[in-house]
């Protein structure tokens, strides 16, 4: 770490903090903890992309056998609500004014072939197939992000919420927004005389609607 200009100070802090959000999130883990806790740190330190549960068993910081990982993903649980309040509590990046930024935009996951899967969508997508389709069968997440500052192209996730059929996309990115803004002031990270917090969206949005729903 020295290597990045932090000092020891520097780094010891970062690690205070490492640690102490490493324990909330072991924390809102509520059945199978352990098994999901080093699960997450063997997607982590995964040399490439994850196509194999069983090879993420056999990662030095996962230290149960494979068959604890399909019962942790089967039937583990988490307390959500636990873990976004961790996440907003969390140093953020701000603009040079103190300016909190936040990103909202839908990433799918697609899941074509898993016709068995419950509540999949049309998520927008260019499909590969035929360079003709802009969507693909999945699950799309709406997805809430701090803005790094600069050229940086890091963001720090605050939500993610999933848009099943059926469901006002609007209406639940309205509400997904109200909820992080009061997780942020709860946490502190906003106080009266402070700049406002600015919400990035891209064209798909209908901006009318939702700045009607946010009024």
């Amino acid at each position: 770490m020295s290597g990045v200009g932090l000092t020891g100070e520097q780094v010891s802090a970062c690690r205070e903090r490492l640690d102490a959000f490493r324990l909330e999130f072991y924390q809102s883990l509520t059945r199978w903890p352990d098994t999901l806790f080093e699960l997450c740190d063997a997607v982590l330190s995964a040399p490439g992309p994850v196509t194999s549960l069983p090879e993420l068993s056999l990662a030095r910081v996962h230290r149960r056998g494979h068959g604890s990982t399909y019962a942790a993903l089967a039937d583990g649980r988490m307390d959500v609500d636990r873990l976004r309040m961790a996440l907003a509590g969390l140093e953020l990046p701000r603009g040079s004014d103190g300016q909190i930024r936040l990103a909202v935009d839908v990433t799918p996951w697609p899941r074509p072939d898993a016709e068995c899967s419950p509540q999949r969508a049309h998520a927008h997508r260019p499909c590969r197939c035929d360079g003709v389709r802009q969507t693909i069968p999945g699950w799309p997440y709406s997805i809430v992000a701090v803005l790094e500052s600069g050229r940086s192209s890091w963001t720090a996730p605050l939500d993610a919420v999933r848009l099943v059929p059926g469901q006002d996309a609007t209406e639940v990115t309205a509400t997904q927004i109200q909820q992080v803004w009061q997780r942020l002031r709860a946490a502190g990270q906003w106080r009266e005389g402070d700049p406002p917090v600015l919400v990035v969206l891209d064209a798909g949005y209908d901006v009318i609607r939702l700045a009607f729903l946010l009024r």
